[in-house]
């Protein structure tokens, strides 16, 4: 049986998490910490990183030791851009200046121009102010090494991207327990590339809002997990340091774009690991890769300091092997920062307080539209089936429910996606405008480079910004204004079931892991191998419902998993369930 958590949970009352951050105002970040050395080289990937099969699928991968002891008592922050600080801002020529009217659609004469550069000189004077201004960021506060790239005889499914350590506070919840972070999390001092080599070389300078509560909760971050590129794939063959095997099965998707997370929690390698979705990027890896995936409702888990995409979309959450590891990391991480415009109005539950309570008397509608869809599988929707009659048997009230506006959902959350990345991601280098919170201005700068390496950026990104770019040139952005109209409709479609029935149930991903692609295969391939599997699952983001992907059996030797989905702010609803089920049988068995 999975432990719950012990007194030490109990007690702890999530540190940098008082009154104040509880009612969303953001805490104070201290003094800023002395500038470090530049950070250290590592080692570039082999081939053989991604190439050399496993001795036996699931085998557990030990850590090399690093020298955490070694840290700094009190560790600075390290170097993220070459240079030394801007103290003041390159004035634009004649000929910029007049680039920009042109741009803008405008006429001048080059005498106009010049007097329009005469009169900006008060201005350029407060950025030079703000370039001499030091930043406002998080303080760095616990020791860490930089870490290493491990060998492929230590990384056989090639999910991990750096193997480092982080001891958090002595006691806690989190005490004991190893987690992994995706690599799209800043953890300040450890390399980060989104699986991207337009940004390779990155190091982060503050650590994210999640990072530092499990430090504060007693965990231990022990490295980064590969993810697909800019997380734009929901297969696994898409990063730029090779593809990431599912542990149940060589050469087979582990799903994506949390694959490294996915593939290191259902091996066994880790317990816990925090993921991304923005389409179902928690949950569609965890349905391949026989684990626990939480995406919580949006807004509940601060997104500061992961990122971003498209900030309507952008979730994190837990990956885990247990139900109560999954409640657990959540309760660690949930609840506002005061920095992350994603959050409001939000409701923070004990999680924990939900596992064994059974699923008597509960009311859960399978969601016939999830099932059947054109490229399904039989054996998964006979699969989750079982599972609906399993929950019958434990005590749960389970029948057919209808939602026709599901099977609009990817739609509506299409435009949202590609236009919104292309907004926010690409033009905005991550961060975007009209926000007040923490910028990660590091990982604006760093990211800003991709334009004089766009040849380099993945075939599933460049197809999604063509699209992105497209609509927004031609139709200037109506698309994606139009699809947030349909949005609410969407979520009041599913709220509406949702007050009729505590959950709904359905497949996570439509049919089992597929194979690898090739690294030549087709462009059309390709891009199916990393779009196919949406369906049920991109329409929550939209929505912004939790949604949970649960392993519920086998079929051919890999794993399938049954989505639980409840009202928002009601992850205890799908843990309580969740966890009866998981304690009713082992899912290998199924």
């Amino acid at each position: 049986m999975p432990r719950g958590p012990g007194p030490a949970a109990q007690r702890w009352n999530g540190a940098g998490r008082g009154d104040d951050a509880r009612r969303g105002r953001a805490a104070s970040s201290g003094p800023a910490p002395a500038q470090a050395a530049p950070p250290p080289r590592f080692d570039a990937p082999t081939a053989a990183s991604a190439s050399v099969p496993p001795t036996t699928p699931r085998a557990a991968a030990s850590a090399r030791p690093t020298s955490a002891a070694s840290a700094a008592p009190n560790p600075t922050r390290a170097a993220a851009t070459p240079g030394e600080t801007m103290t003041s801002v390159k004035r634009p020529t004649l000929e910029q200046l007049k680039s920009i009217v042109s741009d803008l659609h405008m006429s001048m004469s080059d005498r106009e121009v010049g007097e329009y550069l005469e009169v900006l000189e008060g201005t350029f004077q407060s950025y030079d102010r703000i370039a001499a201004l030091p930043d406002n960021l998080p303080a760095v506060r616990y020791p860490r090494t930089p870490g290493y790239k491990p060998a492929a005889s230590e990384n056989p499914m090639n999910a991990w991207a750096v193997k480092s350590e982080v001891r958090g506070a002595a006691h806690g919840p989190l005490a004991g327990k190893r987690i992994v972070l995706k690599d799209n999390v800043c953890l300040a001092g450890v390399p980060m590339m989104n699986g991207a080599t337009s940004l390779e070389g990155y190091v982060p300078d503050v650590d994210a809002t999640l990072v530092t509560r499990i430090l504060d909760a007693g965990g231990t971050i022990v490295g980064k997990a590969h993810c697909e590129s800019f997380c734009l794939s929901g297969g696994s063959h898409t990063s730029q340091s090779g593809p990431v095997h599912n542990p149940w099965k060589y050469g087979y998707s582990a799903g994506g774009s949390s694959s490294g997370s996915a593939s290191l929690v259902g091996a066994g390698e880790v317990e816990m690991a925090i993921g991304g979705d923005q389409g179902g990027s928690i949950r569609m890896p965890a349905g391949w890769s026989g684990c626990y995936g939480m995406k919580p409702t949006h807004g509940l888990v601060p997104y500061t300091g992961v990122m971003p995409i498209e900030a309507t979309i952008d979730h994190a959450g837990p990956m885990t092997t247990t139900v109560a590891d999954n409640a657990l990391l959540l309760e660690a991480i949930a609840g506002p920062d005061g920095l992350d415009p994603r959050q409001y109005n939000v409701r923070v539950d004990r999680y924990t307080a939900a596992l064994g309570r059974g699923v008597a008397g509960m009311r859960i509608g399978v969601l016939v539209e999830g099932f059947g869809h054109a490229n399904s599988e039989p054996d998964v929707d006979a699969k989750v089936r079982e599972a609906a009659n399993r929950l019958r048997a434990l005590g749960a009230h389970v029948e057919d429910v209808s939602v026709p506006m599901h099977l609009d959902g990817a739609a509506i959350w299409t435009p949202i996606a590609l236009e919104g990345l292309m907004a926010q991601m690409m033009h905005g280098n991550g961060m975007g405008f009209n926000w007040e919170g923490l910028y990660t201005t590091s990982l604006l700068d760093a990211h800003a480079n991709w334009r004089s390496r766009a040849n380099e950026l993945s075939r599933t990104l460049k197809v999604s910004m063509f699209a992105g770019e497209y609509f927004i040139r031609q139709y200037r952005g109506h698309f994606y204004a139009k699809a947030q109209n349909l949005a609410r409709q969407l979520r009041a479609s599913y709220d509406e079931a949702l007050s009729r029935y505590d959950l709904l149930l359905m497949p996570t991903l439509p049919m089992k892991a597929t194979p690898i692609p090739p690294q030549n295969a087709p462009l059309a391939l390709w891009c199916q191998r990393g779009f196919e599997m949406l369906a049920n699952t991109c329409p929550f983001d939209v929505s912004g419902h939790p949604a949970m992907s649960i392993p519920c059996g086998l079929s051919q030797g890999l794993p399938i998993g049954a989505m639980l989905v409840a009202k928002h702010w009601g992850e205890s609803t799908i843990y309580r369930a969740a966890h009866a089920f998981e304690q009713s049988a082992d899912w290998r068995e199924l």
